[in-house]
């Protein structure tokens, strides 16, 4: 029997590396991003009152009506923005699946994506598994911008999609409100579509605001929006996420949606929609984790690490170029066996191995941890 894979080359994900190694030498692990403090009881408790209210069949295809209704309303206060929540926002298995599923409705072979690198590592592989071609352009440390120039140069009769991630995992960088002109720019009066990936936009530091594509008129008719409930709520094992578009762009999304997951766990939405609606949380997030950013960099300011503080998300990259010349990767291996802290590289994002020799690190943790860690690192 022989057999003919899709997806090929495809190496283990360096979270699930990372993770593991930090397990097998008992390391701190500020690998992978999840918090290790639990969310609101009440909306944990809101769960089981949910199941035990009868919410245990399916949820409708697009999501729990109130639920939508919920995020509907949140992107009126936020942005100023509106989504139908009946024809224009979907719930989804977290933010990896919306992006899957968007990717798929659309992305034919020889189609091109542009996409940022280092990036979060579930976008190319989804791209190649429906035939499209991934076109990288790298954003360069210290800054991590995006050259604009080079994206009008990428841009042809191929180009079917650009993915971008704000605030971007995992550099802890936030695009302006330029750079979502000048996305604007460079595709109006084309087909493309824009994917924005914004998981992290409550996660926002030092008074800024979060640059939605749906801020942008003519951006948000061409765009899709990925979220997600778990990086917001503190509960990342829950996988619930959800995506807004334009109804003639959702209609596409839920023609896919339908068939490789249909609906998502009923009794989390129901939880989530009540929860939502006697909740600041959406507002208290930028000061709640702009505290643990600022808690774990004056912990380690007497280190060796050099840094640029974090402009969002709950990732601190650390620049270690004079501590050692090795590689990231191996670096971040030492760190894990030999000091006991777990971190993850961004060279493995780039398609080059490009090497700045940084570091990523999650803060999402107990202050407690931090401190931990924090003496670790002051120590190399």
């Amino acid at each position: 029997m022989q057999l003919t894979p899709k997806l090929t080359n495809v190496e283990t994900s360096i979270f699930s590396v990372m993770s593991a190694l930090a397990n097998e030498h008992n390391a701190i692990n500020l690998s992978q991003g999840f918090p290790n403090f639990k969310s609101d009881q009440k909306l944990i408790d809101g769960v089981t009152k949910a199941m035990n209210s009868g919410y245990n069949q399916y949820a409708p295809m697009a999501g729990n009506l109130e639920l939508r209704q919920a995020i509907s309303k949140k992107f009126n206060i936020l942005y100023n923005s509106s989504y139908h929540p009946e024809t224009e926002i979907t719930v989804t298995a977290g933010a990896t699946q919306a992006i899957f599923t968007i990717i798929s409705a659309f992305i034919k072979p020889n189609d091109e994506v542009i996409i940022f690198k280092p990036a979060y590592d579930c976008y190319q592989p989804a791209i190649e598994l429906n035939g499209g071609k991934a076109i990288s352009i790298a954003l360069e440390a210290p800054d991590y911008k995006i050259n604009w120039n080079i994206v009008k140069e990428a841009i042809n009769t191929k180009t079917k999609m650009i993915l971008v991630n704000t605030p971007h995992n995992p550099t802890g960088t936030v695009m302006s409100k330029n750079d979502m002109l000048k996305l604007q720019e460079v595709t109006k009066g084309t087909d493309i579509i824009v994917l924005s990936d914004e998981v992290y936009e409550h996660i926002i530091f030092d008074g800024e605001q979060h640059q939605s594509v749906c801020r942008f008129k003519d951006l948000k008719q061409r765009s899709f929006i990925t979220a997600s409930f778990g990086k917001t709520f503190h509960n990342t094992g829950w996988k619930i996420g959800y995506c807004c578009a334009p109804k003639l762009l959702m209609e596409a999304f839920r023609n896919i949606h339908q068939f490789n997951v249909f609906s998502v766990h009923h009794p989390t939405q129901k939880a989530l929609a009540d929860y939502l609606k006697n909740s600041n949380h959406y507002t208290e997030l930028p000061n709640f984790f702009q505290e643990k950013r600022d808690t774990f960099l004056n912990l380690i300011t007497d280190s060796k690490f050099k840094f640029s503080p974090s402009k969002g998300t709950y990732f601190q990259v650390l620049d270690y170029s004079e501590i050692t010349s090795k590689n990231d990767v191996e670096f971040a291996k030492q760190l894990t066996i030999e000091n006991g802290i777990a971190s993850i590289p961004l060279s493995v994002f780039y398609d080059n191995k490009l090497d700045h020799k940084v570091l990523r690190f999650c803060f999402a943790k107990t202050n407690d941890t931090l401190k931990q860690a924090a003496e670790i690192l002051n120590k190399i």
